[in-house]
């Protein structure tokens, strides 16, 4: 879509960096958004505006919501020598020689800010060379993740540092960043006479998902790509808006916090029993390349665990997809994958089939109790059930001394009958411990 010829921004004054990098905050008053660590009273505002960095910092979040930007903010306010590294770029032979600096400095009184962008990427050996000099103080670290700390960096460095974590950007925030750039004369397009409609920069913000410079990406591909008409205006129309926008890329990290996320909204959606929630979440992670079997197997759990016996077929009709999963594979597979969510989302649920674990806990505890005498291999005492009117017969099978009442099924589905079964049984027996026929 870039129109050919001599660039629009040519004689103009711009440089050749992308837009959402031009249209970086260059103060804590420009930054947008995260307001819960950065609103006028919260202590991190504070200290920046004051110029005290007291602590290492991680710094994490989703992409495009101002993590590399504060950082750097940071940097400027906190003062001292500055330094930055990718993770993705730089290994252990880099890391020595910033310390080696950093040292240097140290000896001078003079300290080293260190901005690490995906320190997520290092491995536990390069995260360790780290370590003593973020401890002993020659090295300030600011860490940028999208990744969970708590799982991705190791834990001592965790501890020596004040955990930051920001959220994706609201609409609001978005609207603002992108009418900023149209109207900035230095860094945006307000030298320019462009024009684009409120539900275009409203489209472009919805669409971002939180992400500054996915919408920004959006905007800036927009104007380059629109020659000016007669009057020398750039006119962004809604076509032109949804073609710059481009597919959707979901975030995922198969190895990471979203994945666990996402698995978990799942399967607590076909738990509370929200069919639209279970598929929006199954949707999500085919599209985003979630392994299939993966899914079916939590389907597979769950169909035991979150049903189990208020509908016997769940686990038969999931068995049945995951079957079919084997035989097809993707794409057609995901009919497979939807209707073994959709049955077990609408389903009776009960968590009764849990009653085993509480039997484990039991043995655990107590210790297992030998098998009674006569339900001992050809035992001459065993009672057989189905010699007896309504095949069954008072007999003991717990141990002595072991009193159970573990399983209680729910009224829920094909439980009921079992309940109601369990009922009559417990009234036959306490019929003939009453002395009747």
């Amino acid at each position: 879509m870039k129109v050919e010829g001599p660039s629009l921004f040519e004689g103009m004054g711009w440089s050749p960096e992308p837009l959402a990098y031009r249209m970086r905050p260059r103060s804590l008053e420009e930054f947008v958004g995260q307001e819960h660590v950065l609103g006028p009273d919260k202590p991190l505002r504070r200290a920046l505006e004051a110029g005290k960095l007291l602590s290492s910092l991680i710094i994490w979040g989703p992409p495009g919501t101002g993590k590399t930007s504060l950082a750097l903010l940071v940097a400027e306010k906190a003062g001292g020598a500055f330094e930055r590294m990718s993770a993705v770029l730089a290994g252990v032979g880099e890391l020595r020689r910033v310390i080696e600096a950093a040292r240097r400095r140290k000896a001078a009184g003079r300290r080293t800010i260190l901005l690490i962008d995906e320190i997520h990427r290092w491995n536990k050996a390069q995260q360790d060379a780290l370590l003593p000099h973020v401890e002993d103080g020659t090295i300030v670290m600011i860490g940028v993740t999208t990744e969970n700390p708590f799982y991705e960096v190791i834990p001592p460095l965790v501890s020596r540092s004040r955990v930051i974590r920001f959220e994706p950007l609201s609409e609001e925030d978005i609207l603002k960043l992108l009418k900023r750039a149209l109207n900035d004369p230095e860094r945006g397009y307000g030298r320019l006479r462009v024009e684009v409609p409120d539900e275009v920069l409203k489209l472009w913000a919805k669409a971002a998902g939180g992400d500054a410079r996915n919408a920004l990406n959006s905007l800036e591909l927009a104007v380059e790509s629109t020659p000016p008409d007669r009057d020398g205006v750039i006119r962004i129309d809604m076509e032109t808006a949804k073609r710059c926008l481009g597919e959707r890329i979901v975030r995922y990290d198969k190895a990471a916090d979203e994945h666990y996320d996402t698995i978990s909204a799942f399967i607590k959606s076909v738990r509370g029993s929200d069919p639209d929630a279970a598929l929006y979440w199954l949707a999500k992670m085919i599209h985003a390349g979630e392994d299939p079997r993966f899914i079916m197997r939590r389907l597979l759990i769950l169909a035991a665990e979150d049903i189990g016996l208020a509908d016997p077929m769940a686990i038969v009709l999931t068995a049945a997809c995951a079957q079919a999963l084997e035989h097809v594979g993707l794409p057609e597979a995901q009919y497979h994958l939807a209707e073994a969510t959709l049955y077990l989302a609408t389903a009776p649920k009960s968590n009764s089939v849990g009653a085993y674990f509480k039997a484990l806990e039991h043995i655990k505890n107590e210790g297992a109790k030998p098998v009674p005498s006569h339900l001992k291999t050809s035992s001459p005492d065993y009672k057989y059930p189905h010699a007896y009117p309504g095949h069954w017969v008072d007999q003991r099978y717990l141990p002595e001394g072991v009193e159970g009442g573990w399983f209680e099924p729910s009224d829920q589905g094909y439980e009921r009958r079992i309940k109601e079964m369990l009922e009559r049984i417990k009234r036959l027996r306490e019929n003939v411990w009453n002395g009747g026929a």
